[in-house]
């Protein structure tokens, strides 16, 4: 889903995060994996798959992070 900013509210983030987030995961993630919807995986299981990935892409700390706020506001404001 792409951010919004009810998602941004809802989870205390900032909106720019969110789509920061976004965009390193519809860009990066999708290189080596099929993509799995923020929703179908518990907020623990993306807090330790994503460090790994982020590390393994050779990405910046700060994508890490764009990337955990952006999944968990996907999960925050769909209610789950």
């Amino acid at each position: 889903p792409n951010p919004s900013v009810a998602m941004a509210k809802k989870s205390g983030q900032p909106l720019e995060l969110i789509q920061r987030g976004h965009e390193v995961y519809m860009l990066k993630c999708g290189e080596c994996h099929r993509y799995q919807l923020p929703q179908n995986l518990d907020v623990d299981e993306w807090q330790e798959t994503v460090p790994k990935m982020i590390r393994h892409a050779g990405l910046e700390a700060a994508d890490e992070k764009a990337v955990l706020a952006y999944v968990v506001a996907v999960k925050i404001g769909r209610g789950e």
